[in-house]
């Protein structure tokens, strides 16, 4: 199914330079994005290149207003307008057709709830721009809910509120509450988390990096940020296509952020209540076999939820975290099954659009996966689909025990026909369209590793997936990465949810030089062992107040030494997480391993994990379950080994050294 004819939208482009004294560069050819008729061309906010939309996002009276990613480049207002008719799908194309085996229809569950009506009223107002919490409803709120009532965290940003913070001292600022505060919980709303615990004095700055696409210019400069602070600086690739700087201290605060938009960056509304970076394709634009190029989608959902990174208080008020992917894949990458809102792509009646999950999240006290809305929406609608569900949650959702606060919570509380009814109220036309029986996601597919050299749609070119250990990096490591970025490919990286790294464009007549580069050979490989490529860890205690336990050096360790003992003919992914919080999302790997205190053969408490099995991503996801309480770490190698023999056909060294 050809889907770049579904749309043939026309495009205004306003161009206006932002210095005249702009120095010419040597022109470059490069593959674009794709190659379809009908499609306008468009610079993406995060590539270098420029970019074809598949099929291209087109939002009735929305105007997205891109920054390029370098200074002293252009900036493109694009407005794109809806056909006035569905066009039916083309019969002359380049590309193969295929049989597509449609999804089951999507179709929620029949769920009846009595609801109160003064319940629908929304609990919180606009005042001076800000949202917040009505008096009446704030009887029972959680500690961090009056601290927002207090002060808006965005203040710190939009009225410039963090340049008076950094020129204090932090004794000074340790003294008063308001200011104690600021620091260690309004500045995460410009993704600034302050590590109390364990380097006092210090942040972590987690970005905002939609569908995972970043340039050489913007990794160079997230290095020269860590490198300054010598071994208290380094950097992490998240579970969410994202960057996480460390050491960052605070008078250093205002000249970090300044850089980061210089380079077209933002670290805005990326923790706390807000919305999380938005998930996409780590493939889009590439993929011989992808559905749908998520990063026009991503790129316009980050600009609507940070207001083109100038903060948006419409949606950054909520009761908790919230998390948005969009699928392009049949892969499911984009592990849509633990996001509060997934798009599934999906036709009606000839028109491309998306049926919508809703709900799925992780916490210490309880995780679920995402249920059908049975709705679907048009390419037109995914900001406003977007908008309206964020609002129903942000009006009506619970804001006491913040372990009952996530939106799933609100979707048990009204039932999901009453949550669908108010979404459909705060859309434009005040209502939503029931699910499409056409998903265009494959049931039945195989999922395909990307680590290693693959072949892109576009001829010629490649893409080479490269293994980061546990996704921990440092400043010399981003360097040289943002130099085989432009030496071999167009000068873009692209980060997924397992912590890994992709390099695309790569012409060919490259390909035999690029792997034989040292950090691919000696650090970064892009063939790691079939148990290494699967491993994912969160941050643990090195630097996480709330880790109990070590996890990215214990991770390798013990994996490593399961190695030694035993040999795995199939992938096995092995996720690691310091605690509960289950950020390294232990419960959608193959084995997961939650940290823990535990007891030593002696009855003395020890550093353990629990052990989680059974956890699937893809077509047939589902979580796992727990398999084992409280396994001391040192001992468990031989308790991880044996699993991997009784569960996934593992076999001893011994033996197969035997049977050779």
């Amino acid at each position: 199914m050809f889907l770049g004819s579904f749309l043939q939208p026309k495009l205004t482009l306003n161009i206006i330079e932002e210095s005249p004294h702009r120095k010419k560069k040597k022109k470059k050819t490069l593959p674009l994005a794709l190659k379809v008729p009908f499609i306008p061309l468009q610079k993406c906010p995060n590539s270098d290149i420029p970019s074809l939309i598949f099929p291209p996002p087109q939002f009735h009276q929305f105007q997205a207003s891109f920054q390029t990613t370098k200074p002293h480049m252009s900036s493109l207002s694009v407005r794109f307008f809806a056909p006035q008719q569905p066009l039916l799908p083309s019969t002359a194309s380049s590309f193969k057709p295929k049989t597509w085996v449609m999804a089951a229809p999507t179709t929620a569950p029949a769920t009846s709830v009595d609801v109160d009506g003064g319940r629908l009223e929304p609990r919180v107002e606009e005042r001076e721009g800000y949202f917040v919490l009505k008096e009446k409803f704030r009887d029972g709120i959680n500690p961090q809910e009056k601290i927002k009532i207090e002060k808006d965290p965005l203040k710190l940003f939009m009225e410039a509120g963090i340049d008076e913070l950094a020129k204090m001292s932090f004794e000074d600022l340790d003294k008063a509450k308001a200011t104690k505060d600021d620091i260690d919980v309004r500045l995460k709303w410009l993704g600034l988390f302050h590590r109390r615990k364990h380097q006092y004095g210090r942040f972590m700055m987690r970005l905002k990096l939609p569908n995972g696409v970043t340039t050489s210019a913007q990794t160079r400069y997230l290095a020269s940020v860590i490198r300054k602070y010598g071994k208290e600086g380094c950097a992490d690739v998240t579970t969410r296509q994202n960057w996480q700087i460390r050491g960052a201290v605070l008078p250093d605060v205002p000249e970090i952020l300044k850089g980061l938009d210089e380079v077209g960056l933002t670290s805005l509304q990326s923790g706390m209540d807000n919305v999380r970076n938005p998930v996409g394709n780590p493939l889009a634009g590439i993929d011989p076999e992808e559905i749908v190029d998520t990063r026009p989608y991503t790129n316009l959902l980050s600009q609507f939820i940070t207001a083109n990174s100038r903060g948006n208080p419409a949606v950054a008020n909520l009761p908790r975290k919230w998390n948005v992917c969009v699928v392009g894949s049949h892969d499911l990458y984009e592990h849509p099954h633990i996001n509060d809102l997934a798009y599934m792509p999906a036709t009606k009646n000839g028109r491309f659009g998306f049926n919508l999950l809703v709900g799925g999240f992780f916490s210490a006290k309880r995780c679920d996966e995402a249920i059908p809305l049975d709705a679907w929406v048009s390419a037109d609608d995914v900001i406003p689909l977007c908008k309206a569900v964020l609002e129903a949650y942000r009006d009506l959702g619970y804001r006491g025990n913040r372990q009952k606060t996530r939106m799933m919570w609100l979707i048990d509380e009204l039932g999901i026909e009453v949550f669908r009814s108010e979404v459909a109220k705060r859309m434009p036309q005040k209502e939503l369209e029931r699910a499409s029986d056409e998903g265009l996601v494959q049931k039945q597919w195989e999922r395909r590793d990307y680590l290693g050299v693959h072949p892109q749609k576009q001829e010629g070119f490649s893409y080479i997936g490269i293994h980061i250990p546990v996704g921990r990096v440092q400043a010399d490591d981003m360097d040289e990465l943002a130099r085989l970025a432009d030496m071999y490919g167009s000068g873009e990286l692209r980060l997924t949810v397992e912590q890994n790294i992709i390099i695309p464009n790569v012409e060919n007549s490259k390909l035999e030089a690029l792997p034989n580069e040292p950090l691919l050979k000696d650090r970064f490989s892009p063939q790691p062992s079939i148990l290494m490529k699967g491993l994912v860890a969160c941050t643990g205690n090195q630097f996480c107040g709330q880790a109990i336990i070590e996890t990215k050096a214990r991770a390798l360790k013990v994996t490593e030494e399961v190695e030694r003992l035993v040999s795995v003919s199939r992938p096995v992914r092995m996720h690691w997480t310091g605690c509960p919080n289950t950020c390294g999302q232990v419960q959608v790997a193959d084995i997961g391993f939650m940290g823990c205190m535990a007891r030593d053969e002696n009855g003395k408490p020890c550093e353990g994990a629990d052990i989680f099995l059974g956890g699937r991503i893809g077509s047939d996801s589902h979580l796992g379950e727990l398999y084992k309480k409280g396994v001391p770490c040192k001992n468990l190698v031989p308790v991880v080994a044996d699993i991997l023999v009784e569960h996934f056909g593992a076999v001893p060294r011994q033996r197969e050294e035997a049977e050779d």
